[in-house]
Formats: structure tokens, C-alpha cells, sequence
């Protein structure tokens, strides 16, 4: 029986899953990490398919947070703009 290499290699331990997930957390090398190991082509599949996963998750959770942002910026912007008056400004 014919079977894929990917098949042959032993899985990842715990061990390896809390390196990767403890190193996807840190600021700014965890985001290149995660993009490193979603691309590259001698990654394990799963660990490829975690790391898209967790780059989606926080593309998302960035998005979110930039709507709020700018909702709560914009509200406060709105409150303090209504106590300017605006005909005295040259």
C-alpha cells in the first residue's frame, strides 16, 4: 500500500503544541511565526492548518477592535464638538 509522506511522520507531542501555541502569542514574532508557518511548504499539515486558523482569528479580533475604536472615537469626538463654539473660530 501506496502511503503519503505526510502520513508517515509521528504527530506532534504536547510538548511541541505548547512551544507553538506560547510562541503564537508573543506580540510581533508570533504574528510573523504564524504566517511563516501557515505558508511553508514543509510545515505539518495540521500545525499549517492551525496557524491560518489563528491568523483568521486574529485578523478578525483586529478588525473588531478597530470598529470599536472608532465608535467609541467617534462618540467622544461628537460629545466635545457640541461644546465648541464653532462661530468664534477664524
Amino acid at each position: 500500500m501506496n502511503i503519503p509522506e505526510e502520513f508517515k511522520k509521528p504527530p506532534q507531542t504536547l510538548g511541541d503544541w505548547v512551544i507553538n501555541v506560547l510562541i503564537s502569542k508573543l506580540p510581533l514574532i508570533g504574528f510573523i511565526m504564524l504566517i511563516v508557518w501557515a505558508v511553508d511548504k514543509d510545515t505539518e499539515p495540521n500545525k499549517a492548518n492551525w496557524a491560518k486558523a489563528e491568523l483568521i482569528m486574529k485578523l478578525i479580533g483586529f478588525a473588531i477592535a478597530v470598529i470599536i475604536i472608532s465608535i467609541i472615537g467617534f462618540s467622544f469626538f461628537t460629545h466635545f464638538a457640541d461644546e465648541v463654539d464653532w462661530s468664534q473660530i477664524d
